[in-house]
């Protein structure tokens, strides 16, 4: 199989009628091999070697949407100076659009040897990874009366906003039928529909479909991830919330839930994650953005490059005064709008997005992004205008085309509830 030079430019895999464009960014990188894997069981692997940009980039002839891929990434390794490139494990794209597969917590997901965090692991963990998916982006996204999807673009003060689970939603629901229950085909199920409109809704904000990982420590005591607070691929809806095993299908399903519920004037707003990966802190698995850029991606320790700062909770936060990282959360977010027709995102924790430095900052460089971004800038924006770190309460902060949620009155009710109804 052959490689062309092929564009830097969009990042990811792009198939077009005669093959596909794979582009990675990594500024570190010495070598990067493109790993495709065949439904035969073969594998085939392609170095990219045109670099601009710090992008690395090829076009492969033939290979069409369906096809699972990744990425090693090869270069020094040094965990005191944040340098984790390890080529033995496979990578999943920080822009795939499919994701296939789950996570197999053994050592070999590892970069570094168990109990010897300083040791590098060179066990492949191709086998026990998830893995990208070539997607085609194609959707009929017109109506049977000739009309064209378009969001229903609810005004604020009319909005009705219904915070909902993809999987809780519709797990026991009677109407739905079984294989659609707990997943997007079931939230897009007339019966759903039209109960919201029933209550007065006017929004559905789903809680994270990104493709979230089912953590390590949580199935070792046999229980699952439910919320999905664990995100990885934020260009991907998380497949196990569709009906279908095939990537490409699962984006379909996607669109058709979103195109559904457009049609009964209901607006979608996702709850996205992008202060953090699944990842997790310096003794986390090497599943992306660690093995393709650690000091890129990520926020570190000043003087300590071993560990990284940790303003969510969760182990790690995302480097936003690197801008390869701010394109990321860019791209992603207009690749939802544009693509797959939301109408707006409840950013998680979202005082981490403004940490330039160090302290929370409303003239950060992710909201002159947003504020002057033709696409994002139009949609519906709510912060959750916290996190953990020094200063983290911003409630009232934010910039005016941003609302937000107000923990004290949101407190006040529950109380109220409780008052009245007991514990």
């Amino acid at each position: 199989m052959e490689i062309w030079p092929g564009l830097a430019h969009p990042l990811g895999a792009h198939a077009d009628a005669e093959g596909t464009n794979f582009a990675l960014f990594s500024e570190g990188a010495q070598v990067v091999t493109l790993c495709l894997f065949n439904s035969d069981g073969t594998r085939t692997t392609l170095e990219l070697t045109e670099t601009d940009w710090y992008v690395w980039h090829g076009y492969v002839p033939g290979v069409v949407s369906g096809q699972h891929y990744g990425y090693r990434v090869d270069g020094p390794w040094g965990p005191a100076n944040g340098l984790r490139f390890n080529a033995a494990k496979l990578l999943l794209d920080p822009y795939a659009r499919g994701i296939a597969g789950g996570i197999d917590w053994g050592q070999e997901v590892f970069g570094y040897q168990l109990g010897e965090p300083q040791r590098r692991n060179d066990e492949d963990s191709a086998a026990h990874t998830l893995c990208s998916v070539v997607v085609d982006d194609s959707f009929d996204w017109s109506y049977p009366d000739g009309s064209t999807d378009r969001s229903p673009g609810t005004p604020y003060h009319e909005t009705v906003i219904y915070e909902a689970h993809v999987k809780g939603l519709t797990a026991l629901h009677p109407d739905v039928p079984e294989h659609q229950r707990g997943r997007y085909a079931g939230v897009a199920h007339p019966s759903v529909a039209a109960h919201l409109k029933r209550v007065g809704v006017s929004a559905v904000e789903l809680m994270p479909v990104h493709q979230f990982v089912q953590d390590e420590r949580l199935l070792g005591q046999g229980l699952r991830n439910y919320w999905g607070y664990n995100t990885l691929g934020f260009f991907a809806p998380h497949n196990e919330y569709a009906t279908s095993a095939d990537p490409c299908e699962q984006v379909r399903e996607f669109k058709s839930m979103v195109k559904e519920l457009h049609r009964n004037g209901l607006e979608v707003i996702l709850d996205v994650v992008y202060n953090h990966t699944a990842e997790g802190n310096h003794l986390g698995p090497t599943l992306s953005f660690r093995g393709i850029d650690n000091d890129a991606y990520y926020r570190l320790m000043e003087g300590d490059k071993e560990h990284y700062l940790d303003y969510t909770g969760t182990g790690n936060s995302l480097n936003v005064r690197s801008p390869h990282s701010l394109q990321l959360i860019m791209d992603s977010l207009r690749y939802w709008v544009t693509e797959m027709h939301v109408d707006g995102f409840r950013f998680d924790l979202a005082a981490t997005l403004a940490r330039e430095f160090y302290d929370v900052d409303k003239l950060s460089s992710f909201f002159e992004m947003v504020q002057q971004d033709p696409v994002i800038s139009r949609v519906k924006l709510i912060a959750e205008p916290w996190d953990l770190g020094p200063g983290g309460y911003q409630v009232g902060n934010f910039p005016p085309q941003w609302s937000e949620w107000n923990g004290k009155f949101r407190a006040q009710p529950r109380g109220l509830h409780q008052l009245r109804h007991g514990p």
